[in-house]
């Protein structure tokens, strides 16, 4: 199965945290956490269509005015989720510029800011450029099940740590996937294209075989059709698989309640990205600071049943240590006792 999903961590263990996840087949992106974003490109940024922030310490939240700044003067709607008072913290970053001369930007950028609540509420706002960025007025509503966003192709989850505030951990599920057998097509002399697109749609959608569905190609100075049922190209063609899933996980008292959010949130994830701040023989620190050690790391990887445990967020103190962490994260990622 070709990944639809492409998830990188923007800097290095010791900065800011944010992971960048690209899309495959779209022009787009998702970001985790929204630190230090220099090290992207503005082509990148301009990507991004909805930030998930855990909570806004500084170095998960300091990127948002870079992230303003590549976006002004564009017609671009960008969504931002994060914890209970993230949209008034939205608001007052955006109040903190002048804005007196955007009224007449022919471009209407927009930040539509939500903020999730334990009891499974939210209430969102939405900035407009060219209201100077003022409040639009709060709309309230309930998710289900810990999902924040619902797209036809993936959906994200959200789950509530203790990090001394709450703090949110998310996950990024990739609904049912479609994989392509191009020798089949090949054998049945289809080519691949736009087509291919609403093929897969239409299986995911779970539609009639006797549907009838249109291939069509240009070939030398021309186009070609060839129309086929959906019930022969389905057992032909094509293989429904399970989806990728990514996992980031960040800030996190090492409480067996977080634990437990962390591995259900986590569950079966292709990719789990957790931050691994001490060494385990720090531990009373690390609870302290309410931080996961790398040995707890790489446990709740395990019992999580992820593929693969990528850590982050390490303490500073370990710059010329970064090998021993990653060695305690996958010692315990590994451990078959």
């Amino acid at each position: 199965m070709t990944p639809q999903f492409h998830p990188s961590l923007v800097n290095g263990p010791f900065d800011d945290p944010a992971l960048y996840v690209d899309f495959l087949f779209e022009r787009r992106a998702l970001l985790f956490d929204l630190g230090d974003i220099t090290p992207l490109s503005p082509r990148k940024v301009l990507r991004i269509s909805h930030i998930f922030v855990s909570h806004t310490h500084v170095d998960h939240f300091i990127g948002f005015d870079r992230l303003v700044r590549l976006c002004l003067g564009r017609e671009k709607e960008l969504h931002l989720f994060g914890p209970p008072g993230f949209v008034g913290q939205v608001g007052h970053r955006l109040a903190g510029y002048t804005w007196n001369l955007v009224e007449s930007y022919p471009t209407d950028f927009t930040v539509v800011a939500t903020e999730l609540h334990v009891d499974g509420t939210f209430l969102t706002d939405s900035f407009r450029c060219r209201k100077m960025f003022a409040p639009e007025g709060e709309r309230h509503g309930r998710h289900e099940e810990g999902v924040i966003l619902d797209e036809e192709g993936f959906l994200v989850r959200a789950a509530f740590l203790d990090h001394g505030i709450p703090c949110l951990a998310f996950a990024l599920e990739e609904k049912n996937h479609v994989n392509i057998m191009k020798n089949r097509l090949d054998e049945l002399g289809l080519p691949t294209g736009a087509w291919l697109k609403e093929l897969k749609r239409a299986i995911l959608a779970g539609n009639e075989d006797g549907e009838a569905v249109t291939a069509r190609w240009r070939e030398g100075d021309g186009w070609r059709e060839r129309t086929l049922s959906l019930g022969e190209l389905r057992r032909q063609v094509a293989r429904v698989v399970a989806g990728q899933k990514v996992a980031y996980v960040t800030d996190a008292a090492p409480t067996r309640e977080n634990g437990e959010a962390i591995v259900a949130l986590a569950g079966g994830a292709d990719h789990l990205f957790i931050e691994t701040t001490f060494l385990h023989h720090e531990a009373e620190r690390a609870g302290e600071r309410r931080h996961l050690t790398a040995r707890l790391a790489g446990e709740l990887g395990r019992r999580a049943g992820a593929a693969r445990v990528i850590p982050f967020h390490f303490s500073p103190k370990y710059r010329d240590r970064e090998e021993a962490v990653r060695r305690e994260v996958a010692e315990a990622f590994n451990d078959e006792g």
